[in-house]
């Protein structure tokens, strides 16, 4: 099997188990007890979390802030230093009858340094590559041996925009909206399929 089709695999099983949608406005929370694996705080629920927190509110603000988060590997072997690579979107939306109109957002590719102390995560630093003409070079820094899998989601617009669509429908799923599309400025709405 090849390293994209079990990234969809990995990525749409993550979709499923409600770990890419994003809930408070905190980027430190810490897991209520349970047996459920589906409601335990990951550190992809931390790393959405400051997506939306710290970057998404960097940008023109909407009603809705929906991170999409494209992890290319996760490594939890270090407590002290949980790290998460990963192609990282975030869109603002305003809600327009039965459609969330993108009103800003942007890509932030790089890799998270995360603390996990018992069931708390906390993001403790974001290398994020850097736009321009430093990009490439600093994209292989960051990503290292990881450089092509990422490379290969990055310029996949097919595959963004199709993790893009399962994480709106399970945030619109999740949260009651009453949307049944989005659309960016001047492209036509995409059915999210609830």
């Amino acid at each position: 099997m090849n390293r994209r089709l079990d990234f969809l695999i990995i990525a749409f099983l993550l979709l499923a188990s409600g770990a890419c949608i994003i809930g408070c406005r905190k980027a430190v929370v810490e897991a209520e007890p349970t047996t459920e694996p589906s409601t335990q705080v990951s550190c992809l629920d931390i790393v959405e979390r400051y997506m939306s927190d710290s970057i998404g509110s960097q940008y023109l603000q909407g009603e809705v802030c929906i991170p999409c988060v494209m992890p290319v590997e996760v490594d939890e072997s270090d407590s002290a230093d949980v790290r998460v690579w990963g192609d990282f979107w975030v869109f603002n939306y305003n809600i327009s009858g039965d459609t969330l109109k993108t009103v800003s957002g942007g890509d932030h590719p790089g890799l998270f340094h995360l603390v996990k102390t018992g069931t708390t995560y906390e993001v403790t630093s974001f290398d994020a590559v850097i736009n321009g003409a430093g990009n490439l070079e600093s994209a292989r820094r960051i990503f290292g041996d990881k450089y092509e899998e990422y490379h290969s989601i990055n310029s996949d617009e097919t595959l963004r925009e199709a993790m893009r669509t399962a994480i709106t429908s399970d945030y619109v799923r999740k949260y009651g909206l009453n949307v049944k599309y989005y659309q960016d400025y001047g492209w036509p709405a995409v059915s999210i399929n609830n």
